[in-house]
């Protein structure tokens, strides 16, 4: 409560989630408290009290906000979250149990509006991909351990028609659900890019890297060659892109239990599962139709690993890309030291835990850096952090997880989210590459702080991620 009235009013009217429990909000012409964040109507300050915790507004004769649940957060307990996670847990179970929409929205027990509300918050999706990604990932696991007709498969997942779940299938993972099930030990495979997909981005995303001791860029072949880290191991992959395909050939250790992972690593890769469509759709609405302008099927690439993204989201902090680069390159050959032709396999949690953090600092790693690296590499080393489950996690779960680690704040965890677990509505705050876009795009006179930031980025919700990557590309000339 060491804030004046004047910050925070800000921080309800900027709904800062941010605030969450340093104070609530009263207010008297309704008789309600909430937290700062809620999305209820925001009232004239002079209408406005302010508490240091829910027992103070209560006292006060105010009642707690049934959309917020202001209690629920105080006493650490969310059920509207719990009641949103156990449903989409069904759903992901037996998605043959929910025809339509409508069935999801009868069987949560909110109406349809309440519903596609929670599911953008929570999981960064409408209800209709929901409903689609859990019948495609519920075929793609019996895909692999079974021998059941694809007709019989299709129908139990809930899928109107065979055709449509052909389509469907193909889109999301660039192959026929035959040819899925067909995935062998250590063979080559050939994903098929949607018609709109944008190559040259794909292309520049792959060569951004050049001090990478990892993976390398083969311009001349059109081929990214990395080292992929996979439970059972790491592998070496070569991915080459072709005119509207891409070959991907993994070398030796691919078992064929890995292929499946190794499948679905390179799909987030090239980012297949991403709405870009409906994005630029929806750009275009707004009249932003120069944001999307020669790249509408633009999609963000995924780090090859989760662990990878997490220690991208630490080393880019406060520093530019090509800086990054040199310490990534740096930690690399601390813990992996090769010979300059030769890849080396990309640190792991297991690598990075066995250091001291003086030892990163003669690297140009700052104390602190080096310090939040190392700490967060041992949680994960450990199991304390769990990084593989938050991927299935709801966003808000896993928004919460990471944001409890020290050394990851909300520009990390959103850049993390969005680069490695591939969360679809994320806004990394204060990213300068977000705020000069903005600046360019909407035509301003300074770049945008960090309320203004959201408020011009809440139209483009749930796909603020996309938003985002359009952002980073706009003041760029355009790949070849």
């Amino acid at each position: 409560m060491r804030m004046s009235r004047e910050k925070m009013y800000g921080r309800l009217l900027a709904e800062d989630a941010a605030f969450n429990g340093r104070f609530f909000t009263g207010v008297l012409t309704t008789g309600i408290y909430c937290l700062p964040s809620c999305k209820a109507r925001k009232p004239k300050a002079e209408n406005v009290r302010f508490f240091p915790d829910c027992s103070a507004a209560r006292a006060a004769g105010l009642r707690p906000c049934r959309k917020c649940h202001p209690d629920d957060f105080e006493r650490g307990a969310d059920p509207v979250l719990e009641t949103i996670e156990a449903l989409v847990a069904e759903l992901r179970r037996e998605p043959g149990r929910f025809p339509s929409v409508q069935a999801l929205v009868r069987r949560s027990g909110f109406g349809a509006t309440r519903l596609v509300e929670l599911l953008r918050q929570h999981y960064h999706a409408t209800p209709a991909e929901l409903l689609l990604r859990a019948r495609l990932a519920w075929v793609r696991g019996r895909l692999r351990c079974g021998k059941a007709a694809l007709a019989e498969l299709a129908a139990e997942a809930g899928f109107e028609s065979l055709s449509t779940f052909h389509e469907q299938f193909r889109t999301s993972t660039g192959l026929s659900p035959g040819e899925y099930r067909g995935l062998r030990e250590g063979e080559p495979f050939v994903l098929t890019l949607p018609g709109d997909y944008s190559l040259a981005h794909l292309r520049r995303a792959f060569a951004r890297d050049g001090e990478s001791r990892s993976q390398r860029w083969k311009a001349g072949e059109q081929v990214l060659e990395l080292l992929l880290p996979l439970r059972a191991g790491v592998i070496p992959v070569s991915i080459q892109l072709l005119d509207t395909a891409v070959r991907v050939s993994p070398g030796a250790g691919a078992a064929a239990a890995d292929m499946a992972e190794l499948h679905g690593r390179v799909a987030g890769m090239l980012g297949l599962e991403q709405n870009a469509a409906g994005f630029a759709r929806l750009a275009r609405k707004l009249g932003f139709q120069r944001l999307v302008e020669g790249r509408e099927g633009l999609r963000i690439s995924l780090t090859p690993s989760v662990f990878e993204g997490l220690v991208w989201s630490i080393i880019g902090q406060q520093i530019n890309f090509a800086f990054a680069c040199t310490l990534k390159a740096r930690l690399t050959a601390l813990c992996n030291p090769a010979g300059p032709e030769g890849l080396v396999p990309p640190p792991s949690a297991a690598d990075i835990a066995r250091l001291a953090p003086e030892q990163l600092q003669p690297l140009q790693f700052s104390r602190q850096k080096a310090g939040y690296l190392v700490a967060v590499a041992k949680l994960v080393a450990d199991g304390s952090l769990d990084l593989e489950s938050l991927a299935g996690a709801s966003a808000t779960r896993a928004e919460r997880t990471l944001l409890a680690v020290r050394g990851l704040g909300p520009w990390s965890v959103n850049y993390l989210m969005m680069r490695a677990l591939g969360f679809a509505d994320c806004l990394p705050l204060g990213d300068t590459g977000v705020t000069s876009g903005l600046q360019a795009l909407c035509r301003l006179e300074e770049r945008p702080d960090a309320d203004t930031t959201r408020r011009l980025m809440s139209p483009f919700s749930p796909y603020r991620s996309l938003a985002t990557a359009h952002l980073w590309q706009f003041l760029q000339a355009a790949p070849e």
